[in-house]
């Protein structure tokens, strides 16, 4: 890959799609695939770190993902604390630091507490920057973001004319993160489900045909590596 190493993107967002569709497919139940799964987080971190991308952001569980049957959410949560548990000496080690983004209050709260303390314990690292949406929807986002500005203005502090791009952006669960300049999806759906959506104005897209728990090393460096072919324009003429 060190040809591509100038063009290799600073920010990769990941819409981790397929975990049921690998179980069912092996007869297995759904927490299995989330399982599995876990082990291609592994694998995206290692890759983005040896690629030197800066931010990777993981679609972890969605806003709407609360909808799914009580028992696959416990399950979720419950793989969710164990495998920051199991993780945060390898995060440590690897220089990886944590961060998390979403309606976080709605996480239970021994969820909330290990995602706390693995966010605090790296704080430090220098290394790669992940960031787990958890409870997300871009949507959501959007809307806090607006009633936060709405707010300001109806206490005087700022003015409608004020409001920009970069000031709304400023208000976004994003705002200290550059914006991804590749998104992936996987299990070959065309879809940006309600992720990023302010932030993925001008990311590049690639799609995988792969269930998310079948992507591995390889396929993140395939995905960059179709990333430094496009010519990214950004509206202008180039």
């Amino acid at each position: 890959m060190s040809e591509l190493n100038s063009n290799v993107p600073r920010h990769i967002a990941v819409i981790m799609d397929g975990n049921g569709r690998w179980a069912n497919e092996r007869g297995l139940p759904r927490r299995d695939g989330h399982r599995a799964g876990a082990e291609s987080v592994r694998e995206a971190v290692d890759a983005c770190r040896e690629l030197g991308v800066e931010y990777l952001t993981l679609y972890a569980f969605s806003s709407e993902n609360w909808k799914r049957p009580k028992a696959e959410v416990e399950a979720l949560m419950s793989l969710l604390e164990k495998f920051l548990k199991d993780k945060l000496p390898e995060m440590l080690k690897q220089n990886v630091r944590l961060h998390a983004i979403g309606q976080l209050d709605r996480l239970p709260a021994k969820c909330r507490k290990q995602i706390d303390k693995s966010i605090n314990k790296t704080a430090s690292n220098t290394g790669l920057n992940l960031v787990l949406a958890l409870s997300y929807g871009a949507r959501e986002e959007i809307v806090d973001a607006a009633k936060q500005l709405a707010q300001k203005v109806a206490d005087g502090e700022l003015a409608p004319e004020q409001i920009d791009n970069q000031l709304f952006a400023s208000h976004l669960y994003t705002a200290d993160f550059p914006d991804p300049d590749l998104m992936i999806r996987t299990s070959g759906e065309l879809r940006v489900s309600n992720f990023l959506l302010w932030q993925i104005s001008y990311a590049e897209l690639v799609i995988s045909q792969k269930f998310w728990p079948d992507f591995r090393a390889a396929d993140m460096h395939a995905a960059v590596a179709e990333y430094g072919k496009r010519n990214r324009r950004f509206g202008e003429l180039k």
